[in-house]
């Protein structure tokens, strides 16, 4: 009886200790274990991800990601996406890191876990040089183009209550909303107005309100610690070798603020 007792104490421990400890995924030794890592990048917002006249896809998180993967000596394999499917590609194991102007904020750090910040990303209200907005306030009654879920979006839901926000799935189409006149007033990153303009030279757009400065990351998981450690070192290298600007600096013209980004890991 004493030793079938001290079985079943066994046993019961066993089903007690996988619910009492914590479950945590290894997706960089799954990444290995493939020869692969899945990077989902939006390809439809210049000159972060776009496509060349090979139709091959190329810009700034193009080439970060391509380093990252030979850096880990995985093969990379872009998984397309737009700014609404990001964070869902990445929950539904669809892909292993989100590498798309993925800005971070409070709602979105419940759901994953970012690394520490690889560039800025201004974020700005942008018109037609006609065009007079100087303030928040000055879009009351105004009809404003933003891609839905970005924080832009957030940002002018929150902020600019008496505006009319009309949202568009990309950025793509939100540029071709304005370049076909759809709209003369968009909420957008700084660094996309250039692409934007070039769709229609008559109808060029600039900044008009810098609602705020973002930070992009890398979009990791819950719960994936090894994989979120590797990346978090691997951002801190690039930053201090210089790589990462210098990618930043080939696609959009300006240099990122390598000692604030640095200070921002600790580093």
């Amino acid at each position: 009886m004493k030793k079938r007792t001290l079985l079943r104490l066994i046993g019961g421990a066993a089903l007690v200790l996988p619910f009492g400890t914590p479950a945590f995924a290894d997706t960089l030794a799954e990444i290995k274990k493939a020869g692969k890592i899945r990077v989902a990048i939006d390809t439809a917002i210049p000159p972060f991800g776009m496509t060349d006249d090979k139709m091959q896809p190329t810009g700034s998180d193009v080439d970060l990601a391509k380093l990252l993967a030979k850096d880990l000596g995985v093969q990379l394999e872009i998984v397309t996406t737009t700014g609404p499917s990001r964070i869902p590609m990445l929950q539904t194991n669809k892909a292993d890191i989100v590498v798309s102007t993925l800005s971070i904020t409070p709602d979105r750090a419940k759901v994953i876990d970012f690394s520490i910040p690889y560039a800025d990303h201004p974020s700005v209200v942008a018109g037609l040089t006609t065009v007079q907005v100087k303030s928040l306030a000055d879009l009351d009654g105004k009809k404003v183009a933003v891609v839905r879920g970005t924080t832009q979006d957030s940002d002018l839901t929150k902020q600019a209550k008496g505006a009319q926000i009309v949202r568009y799935e990309d950025d793509a189409t939100m540029a071709a909303a304005v370049a076909s006149g759809q709209a003369d007033i968009l909420a957008t990153a700084r660094s996309l107005l250039p692409a934007i303009s070039k769709k229609n030279p008559a109808r060029t757009v600039e900044p008009k309100i810098t609602m705020q400065t973002n930070w992009l990351a890398i979009g990791v998981r819950k719960d994936d610690p090894k994989l979120l450690a590797w990346i978090n070192d691997w951002v801190k290298t690039n930053l201090k070798n210089g790589k990462l600007a210098a990618i930043y600096k080939q696609y959009h013209g300006v240099d990122i603020p390598t000692d604030e980004l640095l200070a921002k890991s600790g580093s």
